[in-house]
């Protein structure tokens, strides 16, 4: 898993203050829905407000002039309406998504750096507009107030400034006070004119310089387009704008929405036709008053000449005309330096990775404009808007494909999606339409293509843009929108893990390299991930791939080395300074030579000051770059460190641990072989002396010292079980266990429990059970008795039912019970040694659920409880039983438990056996015990006096001691097999519970192992084993009468075995077991005919019991 590196402090800083929303007015990102607090009617109003720009009644004076009112009419109709209908769609998913023109087009075909190239189109619309805009104010101030020009443009240019440093909050309070007043001015000439007469006539009769052949008025409507075209991007100015429209939560509100929407988006189109209308007729009327044709198109003289038809005081002609150019250039140049400041950001933010501030890119874009007014850019508008408007309309006409056509055929993704890390950095769809419709029309507009397609280039561009895009996407099949789709549960705000900010949901990303959430400002920062999150998205990676996609490999290779790209960049640097070069000597010898060459210093200035910038920010952003990495290292470092001295703190604090562990485990193998002896002594005579039926009333006393001894001897257990555990010492065996007769001496020991305490108590098994599986048996019994144990305990009326499940070899053990139940808060710490449940007054050592829970999980189980409180408890145990086949083994005993009935000696020879102890209690239980069923008992209480009886007579087995003074069990043990004893058989006894497993290396020279106390049965049953003696029990008179199988019983038996069913017999003979219906002596022969598949046999068993029945 990739390392999350959080930000330090000063990242933190410096993107906290480029993110400050005051200043950068949600540059680079999504309107925050926060943000979008202003009315529908206010943000409408901002973004009209920017369409009092002067520069439409200029185009409309300048294509008049050119090409007469018919041309002139009908291209401003044409184009004004292309303009409505590329507009609208634009308008709609821009305020829909809160997004600015330039996130819009990198969601919409154009991909992350792709759509810087169009961010660099939109910025110089705005610098060029502001120009013009400027420029007009400047000769209104000169032809009002007799400024100097160049002090006219600085003043109409730092003017604006102010305006929009803070901005929308403060061009929406501008536009707001000056649009009553501007409305006003605007509309008073028309309105007055009407008094003296319009003169509609001299206007529709206007011409231009000369009459043309009709022929040639089609390729001067396509000319006369071209220059209006140029105004295609102003979509874009009111698309910043109208993000701040916010969401609409009500019919009606949705209603304003849309309303507000048409208004200030594409409906800026239709007042831009009737200002371009108005300039087509103020001309004439200035042509009329004898205006000179060279200024007549200058607007302010336009609304002097019309003022000048209806007020016959010059002063107030002049003040009027004044205010009416001040106002109309200031809304819009605050427009264009805030639409400005906007696409700078954009453009160098990604390319730079770093981010001034948009104030800078405002100031840059002012400059900009300033500069070409100085350097005169006004006097050649036609031809500058004229080459301009191809690379517009085909950025435009791509968009508008993507979202009209593309978006609704399924052929790019639904929505707006504009983060670093979930685009490509190159879009083909997008990039490549617009591309090849700029080398189309620029061939048109060059005459390549024919005088027709010459003048109709801009056409050509807006339908080859728009009909290329789809295409593109086709054949790509959407494949570069997105490089990783987004999280979609992001709800609410969320804070940035970089800035620390809360941003909406929309504005946020999932960053691997930080290692959660960062919002797109700080994504778009971001130089030190190398784009983690999106590998295959970079510009490299997919030239790389694109170049041995669709060229022979040796090439592609070669394309890649360095070489070939200081070739390639040189080649495409020379190109430019020798097109530069062409031109110059193109025009050498023209009249206006010094002009173009101005125009093209001033175009070179630009250009320079871009790369320049781009200069200082690259290394600006390598630097901080550097510096963040330093301080990553440093604190890398720092807590690599800290870490060493955790590792050695946890190093001592280990060892301390391990060494208080072993001195607990010492100290409690030493307490346990000191409980364990005497203990030993009063659990053996208690089970002698309980048994005595001459003692009469006290055999309850003794059973109450058995039942006592048993559970201290439990408790000795189940610390020592703990703490092997946690030492990880805990030895797992592998036995071979008899499933059926497993449970049911299971349950026959709680049988009679329940029943004393009034409660029932039933075995249920389900699944097709296997005869024998594999697991610790002692274990297994230990899990399985201990939460039965606590079930019984804790239940005074009712049931406890043990479920017994198998499926697959996994085992499902339930244990329920309707006792008292576990309050839901105490369900985690009953697990905790020496927690006991809220009834104190039972039994219970408190660490039985903790042993359970341990050996279980030992084991490779889990296990779990479901309880209500005062209904009962269920707890669950999971568990891995293979099943084991029975003909792997040796035919098994008889599933009649001997231990049942009473041992009254056994068969052959008296057996001498030897006991080594150097307790006398011990050595006096174990004859008090032994000598009753005829065994010669030799008590010896050390191992010399031992080895003196062993000289006078012969032991058949020997039970032998470890801890005693002097020599210990084993060193006699060994002594012993390398004598003529080497054959006799040898039982250890010892205290230490845990001693077997510690002597696994002495296990030649023992053959049985007993943790004192031992249950006497047990060691008369492993000492018959031992000497392969057969034991005699005591006959229960008439047993196989009392227990007969019932005639419902035999004849399901009969029926199941008839028809070879094999699990239902099972289930079945289960069920007799538990319930001892069956004669013992039966049951193991129908055991016996079952495991070996003799069914046959099986019906003639239970014919001949059902006959003598």
């Amino acid at each position: 898993m990739a390392m999350a590196f959080g930000a330090t402090r000063e990242k933190r800083k410096y993107n906290r203050w480029v993110a400050n929303e005051t200043m950068e007015d949600f540059a680079l990102r999504f309107t925050a829905r926060r943000a979008r607090r202003w009315s529908y009617g206010r943000v409408a109003n901002t973004a009209l407000g920017s369409i009092s720009f002067l520069a439409l009644e200029a185009i409309g004076a300048a294509i008049t002039l050119t090409y007469g009112f018919d041309i002139a009419i009908v291209a401003i109709m044409m184009v004004g309406a292309i303009l409505f209908l590329t507009g609208l769609p634009i308008s709609y998913y821009a305020a829909r998504y809160g997004l600015d023109i330039d996130l819009l087009t990198r969601g919409a075909g154009f991909g992350y750096i792709g759509s810087t190239i169009t961010s660099l189109i939109y910025a110089s619309f705005t610098f060029i507009f502001f120009a013009l805009e400027a420029a007009i104010l400047a000769l209104a101030l000169e032809f009002c107030l007799r400024i100097p020009l160049f002090v006219g443009y600085v003043v109409s240019s730092l003017i604006v400034i102010p305006l929009v440093v803070h901005g929308f909050s403060k061009i929406s309070t501008f536009q707001t006070w000056t649009q009553p007043l501007w409305v006003l001015l605007h509309i008073m000439p028309f309105v007055c004119l009407a008094f003296v007469g319009y003169d509609i006539d001299t206007w529709t009769g206007f011409s231009g310089p000369s009459d043309v052949p009709d022929a040639s008025r089609l390729l001067m409507f396509g000319a006369a387009s071209g220059v209006i075209f140029s105004l295609v991007a102003q979509i874009g100015e009111q698309v910043d704008f109208l993000r701040f429209l916010p969401e609409p939560k009500t019919p009606q509100e949705r209603k304003k929405w849309w309303i507000a929407l048409v208004a200030a988006g594409p409906g800026w189109s239709i007042l831009g036709v009737l200002k371009m209308l108005a300039g087509s007729y103020l001309v004439t009327l200035a042509v009329r008053e004898g205006v000179a044709l060279e200024v007549a198109g200058d607007p302010t003289r336009m609304y002097y000449i019309a003022f000048d038809q209806f007020i016959g005081s010059p002063f107030l002609v002049l003040a009027l005309t004044g205010v009416f150019v001040t106002l109309s250039q200031l809304k819009i140049n605050v427009t264009n330096a805030y639409a400005g400041s906007i696409a700078w950001s954009n453009f160098f933010s990604r390319l730079t990775k770093t981010h001034p501030g948009r104030v800078v890119w405002l100031v840059f874009n002012v400059c900009i404009a300033l500069m070409l007014m100085e350097l005169g850019v006004f006097t050649g508008l036609e031809h500058v808007l004229g080459v301009y408007s191809h690379v517009a309309v085909a950025w435009i006409g791509a968009l508008v494909a993507d979202l009209v056509i593309n978006k609704p055929l399924g052929l790019s993704p639904k929505g707006i999606e504009f983060r670093r890390a979930h685009l490509y950095d190159i879009n083909p769809v997008g990039i490549g339409a617009m591309f090849a419709a700029c080398i189309l029309s620029f061939m048109a507009y060059s005459g390549l293509l024919g005088p027709l397609l010459e003048a109709f280039s801009s056409f050509v561009a807006l339908g080859a843009s728009f009909a290329l895009a789809p295409v593109i996407a086709y054949v790509t099949k959407g494949k570069y929108y997105l490089v990783r789709e987004a999280a979609p549960n992001l709800t609410g705000t969320q804070t940035c893990n970089v800035c620390e900010y809360s941003f909406d949901p929309e504005d946020m990303t999932n960053c691997p390299f930080h290692g959660g959430h960062v919002c797109s400002l700080c994504c778009t920062l971001e130089t030190s991930c190398h784009d983690e999150c999106r590998t295959e998205a970079g510009l490299k990676v997919n030239i790389q791939r694109w170049l041995f996609s669709y060229l022979p490999a040796p090439i592609a290779q070669l394309l890649m080395t360095r070489l070939a790209q200081f070739l390639l960049a040189t080649l495409a640097i020379s190109i430019a300074v020798g097109t530069l070069l062409l031109v110059i000597r193109n025009h050498e010898g023209e009249a206006n030579f010094d002009a173009v060459l101005t125009v093209l210093y001033g175009s070179a200035v630009i250009v320079i000051g871009i790369c320049v910038w781009m200069f200082l920010l690259i290394g600006e952003s390598r630097k901080k770059a550097t510096e963040e990495a330093e301080r990553q290292t440093d604190r890398l470092l720092k807590e690599i460190r800290a870490h060493e001295r955790t590792d050695r703190a946890l190093q001592k604090a280990k060892e301390k641990a391990e060494a208080a562990n072993s001195a607990k485990t010492r100290y409690m193998s030493g307490l346990s072989h000191e409980l364990r002896t005497p203990l030993n002594a009063i659990y053996g005579f208690a089970q002698l002396l309980e048994k005595d039926s001459a003692l009469g009333p006290w055999q309850s006393s003794l059973s109450s010292i058995r039942r006592s001894s048993e559970h201290l001897a439990g408790l000795i257990d189940g610390l020592l079980d703990i703490s092997r555990i946690e030492a990880g010492r805990l030895e797992i065996m592998n036995d071979r266990i008899n499933l059926v007769v497993f449970l049911s001496q299971v349950a026959s020991i709680f049988e009679e429990e329940a029943r004393n305490k009034g409660i029932s108590f039933e075995l249920k098994t389900h699944g097709n059970l296997p005869a024998f599986v594999k697991s610790d048996e002692k274990r297994l019994r230990q899990i399985i008795i201990n939460l039965l144990s606590n079930a019984i305990r804790y239940t005074n009326n009712g049931s406890v039912r043990l479920n017994f499940s198998y499926r697959n070899e996994v085992a499902i053990i339930e244990v329920i019970d309707t006792g008292v139940g576990i309050a839901s808060d105490h369900l985690e710490s009953i697990w905790r040694p020496f927690e006991r449940g809220e009834r104190r007054g039972g039994q219970g050592s408190g660490l039985g659920l903790t042993i359970t829970k341990l050996l279980v999980e030992v084991l490779g189980g889990d296990i779990g409880v479901e309880s209500v409180q005062g209904k009962g408890s269920t707890f669950t145990v999971r568990l891995m039983l293979p099943s084991v086949t029975p003909s792997a083994f040796e035919p098994t005993m008889s599933e009649s438990d001997s231990s049942t009935l009473p041992v009254t000696g056994y068969e052959g020879p008296r057996k001498t056996i030897l006991v080594v102890d150097d307790d006398f209690n011990h050595l006096a239980l174990i004859d008090s015990f032994l000598s009753g069923f005829g065994f010669v008992v030799l008590s010896a209480p050390t191992v010399d006096m031992a080895e003196a009886m062993l000289a006078d007579a012969n032991a058949d087995i020997i039970l032998l001691d470890i801890d005693m003074p002097g020599r210990d069990g084993w060193s006699f043990a060994r002594q012993l097999r390398s004598s003529k004893h080497a054959s006799t058989p040898i039982a250890m006894i010892s205290g230490h519970a845990h001693e077997e497993g510690l002597h696994r290396s002495e296990i030649g020279l023992h053959d049985a192992f007993l943790a004192k106390p031992y249950n006497l049965d047990d060691l008369l049953l492993q000492i018959a084993e031992l000497l392969k003696v057969k034991l005699v029990f005591k006959e229960a008179q008439d047993s196989d009468f009392h227990c007969l199988l019932t005639e419902e019983d035999t004849n399901r038996l009969i029926e199941f075995a008839q028809i070879g069913h094999v699990s239902a017999l099972r289930k079945l003979l289960l069920e007799l077991k538990i319930a001892r219906t069956g004669p013992d002596r039966l049951m193991s022969e129908i055991n016996s005919k079952l495991e070996s598949f003799d069914m046959a046999g099986l019906v003639e068993i239970l014919r001949e019991h059902e006959s003598h029945e």
